[in-house]
């Protein structure tokens, strides 16, 4: 009789079932040859007793064994390791045990998208978070949109709706898109010019794919959004960097870069640049159109943080001008609700939106049409509006408050510009103090820093004034430290 104390491994503290933990064993030991055809296995009393277990434990492992074909069971007599398994090599007992297959790297050639992944740092949670400009949560209708959801997914007419025309979002959805965007940007759509993604960063990957290439140049503010550049990058465009200072990224470089070589794309973030908060002016907005009307560029605008300004009235979005139709717009709904809601769009001329559509299909057959018809409610009941109009108080005031805490607390570590608008600060440290010594502080993340340029986001909007308190005395016990 075999040593099955040691060729069945059970670990009672696994989340895996212990039944099932022997039948695995069971099968690596077939598998292996160490039990081979027509092997007779030890009644379910005798197994039980060896391994210490319920013996209904046994008959529920022989069961699924059963059920896989792994084994015969010949009712009152007994049960063998089935005959149509070709018989394998066995293995010496004092081998190593098998490395579990998944515990293996991928040994094959395949493409390297980051070769700087890090080995994600177990342990608890970070006492504080400081996000990079999200918006608070708890003040979003999401109940109203479950609500609304749920309600859907219980209608036959609704259900029917939600499971066709997801491709391009639902014509629900984009219906309302076209009035909401009308109203607050100005932009002179129909539905066959709207595209609806799993958030922003969706479209702005289909707009690469579409725009660039090997052969291509893209420009890009510095510093810019990373995840922009790197859906850039992987389709072997070559990256142009210009500068962004106080009146957003610097037409007058740009067009020194068209007159030395074709330019395909400009990407730009007109309201609230990330991650410095600035605004694009009004004459640099001009100049940047007649530069891609002369040099045949496309302008992908990034609507970050259009719906939260708090001195003035905004500037309308570039595209909401007159234009050749030759601006990518794209904007999320997951700055206004919830993070975890991936809900973007994308508008543009309805050849380009068709061939965005027929590549998102090739990675996405379809977005959430319950979701979508139920954000689509919101809009027209002016739920939308509303929770804007309340959220841009708070925020406002939790901007104010914490310029107040930065200023009484922190003014001789850091310098800043009051943003206008948006969701977060850009925060420089003075030389003599380093973000990656902050970033080591224990208990505190810090989602966006950028060690080069000695900066980071500090976002406000997903705290109250007792959490944005806690967050600034965080920082200056760490700064307290140099």
């Amino acid at each position: 009789m075999l040593p099955f104390e040691h060729i069945i491994n059970i670990d009672k503290e696994s989340k895996i079932a212990v039944y099932r933990q022997i039948a695995v064993s069971i099968i690596t030991a077939i598998r292996n040859g160490v039990l081979k055809p027509r092997y007779h296995l030890p009644g379910t009393r005798e197994l039980s007793k060896t391994l210490g277990v319920h013996r209904k434990t046994i008959i529920a492992a022989y069961d699924e064994l059963h059920a896989q074909g792994w084994i015969t069971i010949i009712p009152r007599k007994y049960t063998s390791v089935s005959d149509r398994i070709p018989l394998l090599k066995p293995q010496r007992w004092n081998e190593e045990d098998v490395i579990p297959s998944y515990e293996n790297s991928f040994s094959l050639p395949f493409r390297q998208i980051d070769e700087g992944i890090e080995e994600s740092r177990s342990g608890l949670l970070p006492e504080i978070i400081i996000d990079d400009g999200h918006p608070d949560v708890r003040l979003s209708p999401i109940d109203e949109l479950l609500k609304t959801y749920r309600s859907y997914t219980s209608k036959r007419h609704t259900i029917k709706n939600a499971n066709t025309g997801t491709e391009q979002g639902t014509s629900r959805l984009r219906g309302e898109l076209v009035h909401y965007l009308s109203e607050t940007r100005g932009l002179n759509i129909g539905p066959e010019n709207i595209l609806i993604t799993h958030g922003a960063q969706m479209s702005i990957y289909l707009t690469a794919q579409l725009i660039l290439g090997p052969d291509t140049n893209v420009i890009v503010g510095s510093p810019n959004y990373p995840a922009a550049n790197a859906a850039f990058e992987q389709t072997g465009a070559k990256l142009t960097e210009v500068p962004v200072d106080e009146n957003g990224i610097n037409t007058e470089a740009v067009e020194l870069i068209c007159k030395k070589k074709k330019i395909s794309a400009v990407y730009v973030i007109p309201h609230h640049h990330y991650p410095t908060t600035v605004t694009l002016s009004a004459a640099r907005r001009m100049k940047l159109q007649e530069l891609a009307a002369t040099y045949s560029f496309a302008i992908i605008e990034d609507d970050y943080d259009y719906d939260y300004h708090y001195t003035s009235s905004p500037y309308l979005p570039l595209a909401g001008s007159n234009h050749n139709g030759n601006i990518i717009y794209i904007g999320s709904f997951s700055k206004i609700l919830d993070p975890s809601l991936r809900l973007g769009f994308m508008v543009a001329p309805k050849n380009f939106i068709d061939q965005c559509t027929a590549l998102r299909k090739i990675i996405d057959v379809g977005g959430d049409g319950y979701m979508q018809n139920a954000l689509a409610f919101l809009i027209r009941e002016g739920e939308l509006k509303r929770h804007l109009k309340k959220a841009k108080k708070i925020y406002h005031q939790r901007r104010d408050f914490l310029d107040t805490l930065l200023k009484n607390r922190l003014s001789p570590y850091i310098s800043y510009v009051l943003p206008s608008g948006g969701m977060a600060f850009w925060i420089r440290l003075s030389p003599e103090y380093s973000v990656r010594h902050i970033i080591e502080t224990p208990h505190l993340k810090i989602l966006r820093t950028d060690e080069k340029l000695n900066a980071f986001r500090f976002g406000f909007a997903s705290m109250d004034e007792r959490e944005l308190e806690t967050a600034v005395d965080f920082l200056k016990t760490a700064l307290d430290r140099f």
